[in-house]
């Protein structure tokens, strides 16, 4: 059961857990805050607990309204576009011809038929963003099925407005945001480890971030990057 603690104009979802310890998150884009605390913590402890860290609550917040928003793309000539966390120049070249997708030096070269639509472009840029993460998901998977002594069944790539990844721990699947194709590949690694954790530990308990921990040491930093590069168009959630 989730209870709310109100200080001042923040609002805190409390919920109880089987952990050690007290988590407090601040979650993009909105600054929604959240605390898990052991199970027999009381109420007033959680309070004074989040009453300690209202100015580092009120810092987190800060930042993530001062964080850049990457605007819908129109699929047009110059306008820019994120690949593997690098920015590049959009070029259109109508052509009748099928639609392809190029990558050269700074530039990514959109082949389109006469008159294609906004909606088309769009379609040709995401099939061509699967393409090039079905080329290293699978050696990521692989990599550390052998480190991790888990096996994957699947993977699938989706375009989800909440969140990064998400892991069937019965199906032995992962999902991963097609729109990782646009954060750099260390970050598309540390959301693959995250998930293909879930099959050892399905919740984010304690012993879950402790096997985070010991396999990706540095996912806080990069929890941390991941949320702070320009957001997309739509609102997002790790």
């Amino acid at each position: 059961m989730t209870e709310t603690i109100q200080l001042g104009d923040i609002a805190i979802d409390v919920t109880r857990k089987d952990v050690k310890h007290v988590h407090l998150s601040v979650h993009p884009p909105s600054g929604r805050v959240t605390l898990v605390a052991p199970k027999a913590t009381r109420l007033e402890v959680a309070r004074a607990y989040a009453a300690s860290k209202l100015g580092w609550i009120r810092d987190q917040q800060a930042k993530l309204r001062g964080q850049a928003r990457e605007t819908p793309r129109e699929f047009v000539e110059r306008e820019s576009h994120y690949l593997w966390g690098r920015r590049y120049l959009l070029s259109v070249v109508e052509k009748d011809a099928k639609p392809s997708v190029r990558l050269s030096h700074r530039r990514i070269t959109l082949t389109m038929r006469p008159g294609s639509t906004r909606a088309k472009r769009e379609a040709a840029m995401q099939e061509w963003h699967r393409s090039l993460l079905h080329e290293v998901v699978p050696a990521l998977i692989r990599k550390w099925e052998s480190r991790l002594g888990v096996k994957v069944t699947g993977y699938f790539l989706q375009r989800m407005k909440t969140k990064w990844g998400g892991c069937n721990h019965r199906a032995r699947t992962i999902r991963l945001n097609s729109e990782l194709v646009k954060k750099p590949k260390d970050l598309l690694e540390y959301v693959v480890v995250h998930e293909m954790l879930h099959l050892i530990e399905p919740t984010h308990s304690e012993k879950f971030l402790s096997l985070l921990s010991k396999h990706y040491p540095a996912w806080r930093e990069a929890r941390a990057e991941l949320n702070e590069l320009p957001l997309g168009a739509e609102t997002w959630r790790e």
